[in-house]
C-alpha cells in the first residue's frame, strides 16, 4: 500500500504548524463515562496472530532454541546451532555471531491477506540481536522466499548491530517495503493465505548472553481501497491522563536520527504513552542528552527507534518494541476498522497511536497538512469527538487537541487520498500501536482480545 518514498514520509512531519492550539468542546478528564460497550463485530478485513506463552514457545520447531516458563515466559538461546559472519550494512563490519533459530506452527489467515506486518518484544543485552522473517504461502499453493522483516537490537553500542529493515526484497508477485510485506498488485486477486515465521537468535561467541523473546506475531489484512469511511456511532465520553509532549521543541536537536525533533512524531507519541505506563529512561539511561534540552527521554525514544536503512524514526514494529523493552510493558502493531474499537480500548484504559495522513484543510484545528503523522489517541469528549494528543505542536501546552470525529475517522481508515497536486496516494487504513501491561487487568485484557491482541 505505502511505497519506498510514501512509506518514508508517512511518519515525518515537515510541514508548516499553524497557530491553531485551541481545543474548545474539550472534555474534562475523569468525564462521567457511559453505560459499558459491547464487544465489537469481529472485524472481517484483518486477522492478528502472535505467540507468547511457554505453550507457543514449545509449539514451533526449534534449533537450538528453548522455551523459558514463569510469569513471562520467553524463547532464549539453549545450545547454539551454529555460527554464522554478518556484515553491518551500516557500518562495513563484518562479525561473527552464534546463533538458534525457532520457527512457529504454520498459521492460516482468517483473510486472505494483501499485506503483513509483524511485530515482536524482546529484550536483547548487549552483545545479541534478532532476526525476524516471513514466508507466506499464495492462494495458488506456492511459497514465497523467507522475507527479512527486521533486524532488530535495542542497544546500538560497539557490540550490537544496527537496527534496520531491508527494502528490496521481491519475489516478482509481493514485495517487502520497510516493515510490510504487501502484494504487488492486489488488483489481480493475489493473496497470501497462510504464514510463517521465523526467529533467529544471534549473540556473541562463547558469551552465554541471549536474547529473550517474550511475544512475536503478525497482523494480516485485506483493507479495499476507499477515499472515505462510514462515521461510526459515538458510545463513549472518556479522557486518559497521557504526558504531553511536543516533537517541535526537538527541531534541529540530534539530526543523526532522522533529521531532529521536526520527523519524531512516532518516538514521540510512543514516549506519551510508555510514561502513561509508568515507565522512563533511567538517569543513566539518559546520560549522553545535552543536559539542556528539555524532555531528554523524546530524544532517547528517537535515538532506540531509529531504523538505519529507512534512515527514520517511524519503523512501525521498531516503535512497539522499544515500548516492550521498558519492564512489564507488551506492544503490537496492528490495524482497527473503526472509531468503534478504538473506544472500547480507551473504555479500559488503554490509548493507541494512530497514524493518518490528511490536508490542512481535512482535519478541522490541524493547521497544518501532511503526508504521515503519528497521534496519540487518548478518548472521546461527549459528543463522541476525538481528544488527541498531537505531537506536531508548538509546545507540550498546545498538544492536546479535539478532533471532529466523522474527519478524523476518514484520515485514519482511509486507504486513498488526493495529495495537494491532486494526486491519487495512499493512507495507512487503520494502522495502530498499541502498548498496554504485561499483565493486564480483567477488563483490559477483554478489550484487546476484542480486537485481537491477546
Amino acid at each position: 500500500m505505502i511505497r519506498p518514498t510514501s512509506r518514508r514520509t508517512v511518519l515525518t512531519t515537515a510541514l508548516a504548524v499553524a497557530a491553531a492550539t485551541g481545543v474548545a468542546g474539550a472534555a474534562p478528564a475523569g468525564a462521567a463515562s457511559s453505560p459499558p460497550l459491547p464487544p465489537p463485530l469481529p472485524e472481517a478485513l484483518v486477522d492478528n496472530a502472535f505467540w507468547t506463552s511457554y505453550a507457543d514457545w514449545s509449539a514451533g520447531t526449534t534449533e537450538g532454541t528453548r522455551a523459558v516458563a514463569g510469569a513471562r515466559p520467553a524463547l532464549v538461546i539453549a545450545e547454539p546451532a551454529g555460527r554464522t559472519d554478518y556484515t553491518d550494512p551500516h557500518t562495513g563490519k563484518v562479525t561473527t555471531w552464534e546463533y538458534a533459530t525457532w520457527t512457529s506452527p504454520r498459521h492460516r489467515s482468517r483473510v486472505p491477506a494483501t499485506e503483513v506486518i509483524a511485530s515482536w518484544n524482546a529484550h536483547t543485552p548487549s552483545g545479541t540481536w534478532l532476526r525476524i522473517e516471513l514466508s507466506g504461502r499464495y492462494a495458488d499453493g506456492t511459497d514465497t522466499p523467507w522475507y527479512v522483516m527486521g533486524r532488530w537490537t535495542s542497544g546500538d553500542g560497539a557490540d550490537d548491530i544496527r537496527r534496520t529493515s531491508l527494502d528490496g526484497q521481491s519475489d516478482g508477485r509481493s514485495s517487502v517495503w520497510t516493515d510490510t510485506w504487501a502484494v504487488d498488485a492486489p488488483a489481480s486477486g493475489e493473496r497470501l493465505v497462510s504464514y510463517l515465521l521465523r526467529l533467529t537468535l544471534h549473540r556473541r561467541p562463547g558469551s552465554g548472553l541471549t536474547p529473550l523473546v517474550h511475544r512475536v506475531g503478525a497482523m494480516a489484512s485485506d483493507v479495499p481501497d476507499r477515499f472515505t469511511v462510514p462515521a461510526s456511532t459515538p458510545r463513549l465520553a472518556r479522557e486518559l491522563s497521557v504526558p504531553r509532549y511536543s516533537q517541535e521543541i526537538h527541531i534541529g536537536q540530534y539530526p543523526e536520527y532522522d533529521n531532529g525533533g521536526e520527523a519524531w512524531c512516532s518516538p514521540t507519541s510512543a514516549q506519551m504513552i510508555i510514561e502513561y505506563w509508568g515507565r522512563r529512561p533511567t538517569a543513566e539511561q539518559l546520560a549522553w542528552v545535552n543536559p539542556a534540552f528539555a524532555d531528554p527521554q523524546v530524544c532517547h525514544a528517537a535515538r532506540y527507534t531509529y531504523d538505519y536503512q529507512y534512515e527514520g524514526c517511524g519503523n512501525w514494529p521498531f516503535s512497539a518494541a522499544y515500548a516492550a523493552t521498558y519492564r512489564d510493558i507488551g506492544s503490537a502493531v496492528t490495524r482497527l476498522g473503526s472509531l468503534t474499537e478504538a473506544e472500547t480500548l480507551i473504555r479500559a484504559g488503554i490509548p493507541l497511536i494512530t497514524s493518518q495522513s490528511f490536508l490542512k484543510e481535512e482535519l478541522t484545528g490541524a493547521g497544518y497538512g501532511t503526508s504521515g503523522h503519528l497521534m496519540t489517541l487518548i478518548g472521546f469528549t461527549a459528543d463522541g469527538d476525538v481528544i488527541a494528543n498531537d505531537p506536531n505542536s508548538p509546545d507540550n501546552s498546545a498538544v492536546r487537541r479535539v478532533y471532529r470525529r466523522a474527519e478524523w475517522e476518514t484520515v485514519w481508515l482511509r486507504t486513498k487520498r488526493y495529495n495537494a497536486t491532486g494526486k491519487v496516494v495512499s493512507g495507512t487504513g487503520g494502522v495502530c500501536y498499541v502498548f498496554w501491561p504485561a499483565e493486564p487487568s480483567s477488563a483490559q485484557r477483554t478489550a484487546l482480545r476484542s480486537v485481537g491482541l491477546l
